[in-house]
């Protein structure tokens, strides 16, 4: 980790305290970890005490099933095998409770002065739906973001202006980024000749594998015609 990074780690320790936990990373980067409840008096230190005044991007998460293995090779048939094709796949989850650390938010800032980046990382809870506290009033762009990730992910954001979908239609139902959403969707669209206006109807779209179970070599790319090329 760089020095930069090292002055970054202390100052954060010295204006958080016990508010921010240390997450390990592989690539050097600093990333943190704040409470829900914490994260938005955190978000104004963090602009204010630490100069970190841009936020570029705000990444909805869903750790759903994370670090188990999704493609069971061993078990699979010859014909493939694909997550895609399950077609009892949960659209809205009814549960009263998620996970704790199901759902989260990921917050990527900047601080030109300084020249360095931090990743925040805040857990949504077991509520559901996951509710975070909006940080519009601290970086404006946030907005757009915190939209899209209500929208993909189901993520609440309390105290946005206006949230509402900006990617999917607006009749959309579910959230297409949730690792329980279908491949294949649930229903599509068409213009309807009689009723004369686009209407929804189930999927239509045949379940098919996605991922084969043998990939083969590419001929394309093997050493003999990488040797001649080079001559």
């Amino acid at each position: 980790m760089t020095d930069r990074n090292e002055t970054l780690k202390a100052r954060l320790t010295e204006q958080l305290g016990d508010q921010a936990s240390f997450v390990e990373s592989t690539c050097g980067e600093v990333t943190i970890e704040i409470a829900r409840e914490d994260w938005f008096d955190a978000a104004k230190q963090l602009r204010d005490g630490l100069g970190l005044e841009v936020l570029v991007d705000v990444c909805g998460v869903d750790y759903l099933s994370y670090g188990s293995d999704e493609w069971k090779t061993r078990s699979a048939t010859d014909t493939g095998y694909s997550r895609g094709v399950q077609r009892d796949a949960v659209i809205l989850d009814e549960a009263d409770e998620f996970d704790p650390k199901r759902f989260a938010a990921v917050y990527h800032l900047l601080s030109i002065e300084n020249n360095v980046r931090l990743r925040v990382r805040v857990f949504c809870g077991s509520d559901n739906p996951p509710i975070l506290p909006s940080v519009v009033d601290v970086w404006s762009g946030a907005d757009w973001f915190e939209r899209e990730a209500f929208d993909l992910f189901g993520i609440l954001f309390e105290g946005h202006p206006d949230l509402r979908r900006i990617l999917t239609d607006y009749g959309f139902i579910g959230h297409p980024f949730r690792k329980d959403f279908p491949l294949i969707g649930n229903v599509e669209v068409s213009y309807d000749e009689e009723k004369g206006r686009v209407a929804y109807q189930p999927v239509s779209i045949e379940s098919r594998t996605l991922v084969p179970r043998v990939i083969r070599d590419d001929n394309r790319y093997s050493d003999d015609l990488k040797d001649n090329a080079n001559g």
